[in-house]
């Protein structure tokens, strides 16, 4: 359940046919995507666009992955991600997920993502100060 004590960043969609398999159903790969959205959004919400983080020499790459599937979703149905920071230290993110029905608020998918910090010669580097004031608000 998304947390009450930190901010929570929502942002709702349609599923498209293409990220369904042959019987309608959201293929599971496709929620690696939607927390992605979720992430983007949540970084939007808090003045802190990811290109605008690339373009200071640095990226956040994906070491950590995790996907617990409630229910399936299926085609044209709107979803809703619910993205949030759950740790914040001085190289790394992980993010928290939840993806729900829009309209009635079944749990279909919930994770997380943990990123490090890297510049864009590979090195793992410190978040910068601004951006790490950003994410966490």
């Amino acid at each position: 359940m998304a947390p009450v004590d930190r901010f929570v960043a929502e942002t709702t969609f349609y599923v498209r046919y293409a990220e369904t398999d042959a019987m309608g159903i959201v293929h599971h790969a496709s929620y690696v995507v939607y927390f992605e959205e979720g992430r983007s959004h949540y970084a939007r919400a808090r003045g802190a666009d990811y290109a605008a983080f690339e373009r200071t020499g640095h990226y956040f790459a994906v070491s950590e992955v995790y996907a617990r599937y409630q229910q399936p979703a299926r085609y044209g149905q709107r979803l809703t991600v619910r993205c949030w920071i759950e740790d914040l230290r001085s190289r790394s993110v992980t993010f928290g997920y939840e993806i729900v029905d829009a309209d009635t608020g079944t749990l279909h998918v919930t994770g997380h993502s943990k990123h490090i910090c890297v510049n864009h010669g590979g090195q793992v580097t410190a978040i910068p100060p601004e951006w790490r004031a950003r994410l966490q608000g």
